[in-house]
């Protein structure tokens, strides 16, 4: 789990839930909006390149990363909820994707695709206009 410092966090905002839930989501502000300031992470220009492809349209213009949690009926559950995706995307972003190794054809694998139109072309050939000479 990615530590979060306290600098980075520009804002945790709490706000009334959206859904079904009857009285508790009308009365209570459990919604928790984390506003996260992501220079202030210490991401290398790698990982920083990486959280924002997979942050999306979670990412501001400005660099800050917007995550809101309202799946629990407590603010601090959903709190935990919040920092834990938070963090979970950060892991993810230090993850290295496999570099992809060029391949070719073999040889052989050449000659078989060769072969192989031409023995198309030879069964096309085939139907044409029969001529009786």
């Amino acid at each position: 789990m990615a530590e979060i410092p306290d600098e980075a966090i520009v804002e945790e905002k709490f706000l009334a839930a959206t859904g079904p839930g009857g009285q508790n989501v009308n009365k209570v502000a459990t919604a928790v909006q984390l506003r996260v300031d992501v220079f202030r992470l210490g991401l290398s220009p790698y990982a920083y390149e990486r959280l924002k492809e997979l942050a999306g349209t979670r990412m501001t213009s400005a660099g800050e990363l917007l995550i809101t949690a309202r799946q629990y009926r407590t603010q601090d559950a959903n709190r935990t909820d919040a920092r834990q995706r938070l963090s979970d995307l950060i892991d993810k972003a230090h993850e290295r994707q496999a570099r992809r190794i060029k391949t070719k054809p073999s040889k052989a694998a050449k000659a078989r695709r060769v072969d192989a139109k031409k023995g198309r072309s030879a069964v096309k050939a085939g139907r044409g206009k029969v001529s009786f000479d």
